[in-house]
């Protein structure tokens, strides 16, 4: 992966772009740390769809994701039945 400083990947963004397309993702550096990178399109819908639960990992979870509010065993409170005249 090529490393961009912060300076050089302003002034020469359409090259660096080229680079990402053709040989990969680019780091870039702010002061010498690094603080982003440039990856193609291709890769990063790869990484959004494989950082996304299917809907089977979620029901398999052991997690609950919310509360789920269940009155006591005898205490809801039941509809009565209409009778037809």
């Amino acid at each position: 992966m090529h490393t961009w400083p912060v300076q050089d990947a302003k002034a020469r963004f359409s090259e660096m772009l080229d680079a990402c397309v053709s040989e990969g993702p680019q780091m870039v550096t702010r002061r010498g740390a690094e603080t982003a990178v440039l990856v193609p399109i291709d890769e990063w819908r790869r990484l959004q769809a494989a950082a996304r639960p299917t809907l089977k990992q979620l029901l398999l979870e052991d997690t609950a994701r919310g509360e789920l509010s269940v009155p006591p065993r005898g205490q809801a409170k039941r509809r009565v039945p209409r009778t037809l005249e």
